[in-house]
C-alpha cells in the first residue's frame, strides 16, 4: 500500500489543469475533497484513500452554467504503469449508458421511427418478448422498458473477457451460449413496480437497431454524441486498437488489472459506453438545455419532459429524479467490471453538476464520499427523502408464471 500511495502521490502533482480557471470556491471545493473525505473520525486525504481502497486512477469534471468549469484527475490509468489519468483519458461509464439510450430512443421518437407507447412486438423482427400470461393484458413498451416497469429479467451484465466469444443480441435475449446470463423473461405484468433491468434495456437496444438500420454504436453517434459534442466517447465494443492507448484499464477490489484487461459489453444500451467525465458532463448539459427549452437542444419539450417524469421510484426514462435542498436533479450511476462512476446535475440555478469515473471495482466509495464533500462545500444542502429511489432489481429468472 506504501507504494501505490507513493505513486498516486507522485501523479497527483501532475493533476491536470482546470477546463476554465476555477473561482475562488471552486478552489476550496477542490481543497477540501482531497485533504478529507471518507468517515469522519477516520477521514484521509483523496491520494490515501485512493491507496487504501486500491483505486489507481480517478477523473471529475464539474459543470456549471452550460460548460465544463473544472477537471481534475489523480492516480494511473493502469496499476503498475506509468500513465497518468488526463482529462482525456476514457472510462467505461456502465450503467449510465441507459441515459443515452433513452435519449436515442427518444430522438427516433421525434423522427417518427418509433412510439413510446406501443406494444414492442409489433416492430421486432428478430425475436420478441415471449408471450405469457404476464403479457396477456399489458404488453412491454419502450416507456415500460426505459423505466424498469417492463417485467422483465436479467438486472445486469457482468460482461466478456478480452478474447472471448461474445454473443448476438439475440443469443443474449435467448441466453444461450455464448451468452453468460439467463434468457431475458418476463417475471411480473408490464406497467408495474421498477425492477431495475438491463435485460429490459437490450430488449430496448434491439428494436432501436432494427428500426434504425444501423449498428448500435453508428446509431447512437448520430443521434446523441455528435448532436451533444462528446467528442471523446464511443460506444464501439470491444474499443479499438486506436483508443486502446487512450484508455483506463480495470482493477478488481485487490488493484490488481483484471486478466485480458477490460470487459467487453454487447449490451451496448445498458453498459457499453466509454467516455470521459468532461464529455459525460457535456451529454448532462444538453439535457439541462433540453429540460429548459433552449433553441435547438438535444431533444424536444416533449421528450424532455418525458426523459425527466418519474414513471416509479422516482425513476423517469434513463434517469434517477430527485429534488436536493429544493432544486430539482438528474442522476446515474455505473458499475461495470473494473470500473464504477457517477454522474449528477441539476435542472435549475447555475446547473451545476459533476460526474466522477474510476477504473476500479472500490472506487464507488471514493466516487461517494467526492460526492459528499462537493455537497458540503458548495452548499446544496441536504437531499429530499421522499425523492430517494427504490433499490429492486430484477431477477436473474423469472419465478413460476401465473395459469
Amino acid at each position: 500500500m506504501k507504494s501505490l500511495f507513493c505513486a498516486l502521490a507522485t501523479v497527483l502533482l501532475l493533476a491536470a489543469p482546470a477546463a476554465a480557471r476555477p473561482s475562488r470556491t471552486d478552489q476550496a471545493a477542490i481543497a477540501a475533497y482531497e485533504a478529507r473525505i471518507g468517515a469522519e473520525a477516520a477521514a484521509k486525504p483523496l491520494v490515501a484513500r485512493m491507496a487504501e481502497l486500491n483505486i489507481p486512477g480517478v477523473s471529475i469534471a464539474f459543470i456549471e452554467n452550460g460548460r465544463v468549469k473544472w477537471t481534475r484527475t489523480y492516480g494511473l490509468a493502469e496499476a503498475g504503469a506509468t500513465r497518468a489519468v488526463t482529462p482525456t483519458t476514457l472510462f467505461q461509464a456502465a450503467s449510465m449508458s441507459k441515459a443515452l439510450a433513452a435519449a436515442a430512443a427518444l430522438r427516433m421518437v421525434e423522427q417518427g421511427r418509433l412510439d413510446l407507447d406501443e406494444d414492442v412486438n409489433s416492430r421486432l423482427t428478430a425475436w420478441k418478448v415471449p408471450e405469457s400470461p404476464y403479457t396477456a393484458e399489458k404488453k412491454v413498451t419502450l416507456r415500460r422498458l426505459f423505466s424498469h416497469t417492463a417485467g422483465l429479467t436479467v438486472s445486469g451484465f457482468p460482461g466478456y473477457a478480452a478474447g472471448k466469444p461474445v454473443p448476438t443480441t439475440v443469443q443474449i435475449l435467448d441466453g444461450e451460449p455464448p451468452s453468460n446470463t439467463p434468457a431475458v423473461r418476463s417475471f411480473e405484468a408490464p406497467g408495474g413496480q421498477y425492477a431495475y433491468s438491463g435485460g429490459g434495456y437490450t430488449v430496448a437496444q434491439l428494436l432501436m437497431v432494427e428500426v434504425g438500420g444501423k449498428p448500435y454504436p453508428e446509431l447512437l453517434q448520430d443521434l446523441v454524441l455528435r448532436p451533444s459534442g462528446m467528442r471523446e466517447s464511443t460506444f464501439d465494443q470491444p474499443l479499438p486498437d486506436r483508443l486502446l492507448a487512450r484508455a483506463a484499464n480495470a482493477h478488481g477490489v485487490r488493484g490488481l488489472v483484471l486478466a485480458g484487461g477490460p470487459h467487453t459489453y454487447p449490451e451496448y444500451a445498458a453498459a457499453s459506453l466509454w467516455t470521459t467525465p468532461s464529455d459525460y458532463g457535456r451529454f448532462l448539459i444538453a439535457l439541462q438545455n433540453s429540460h429548459a427549452r433552449r433553441p435547438g437542444a438535444l431533444l424536444r419539450p416533449s421528450s424532455a419532459d418525458a426523459m425527466m417524469t418519474p414513471v416509479d421510484a422516482n425513476y423517469g426514462l434513463g434517469l434517477a429524479l430527485g429534488r436536493w435542498g429544493g432544486h430539482p436533479f438528474i442522476q446515474h450511476g455505473g458499475g461495470n467490471a473494473g470500473f464504477q462512476c457517477n454522474a449528477f446535475a441539476f435542472l435549475d440555478g447555475n446547473r451545476q453538476g459533476v460526474v466522477i469515473m474510476t477504473n476500479s471495482d472500490t472506487g464507488g466509495m471514493v466516487a461517494q464520499e467526492i460526492m459528499r464533500a462537493l455537497v458540503a462545500a458548495y452548499d446544496w444542502g441536504e437531499r429530499d427523502p421522499a425523492t430517494v429511489g427504490s433499490p429492486r432489481r430484477a431477477p436473474l429468472v423469472p419465478p413460476a408464471a401465473p395459469k
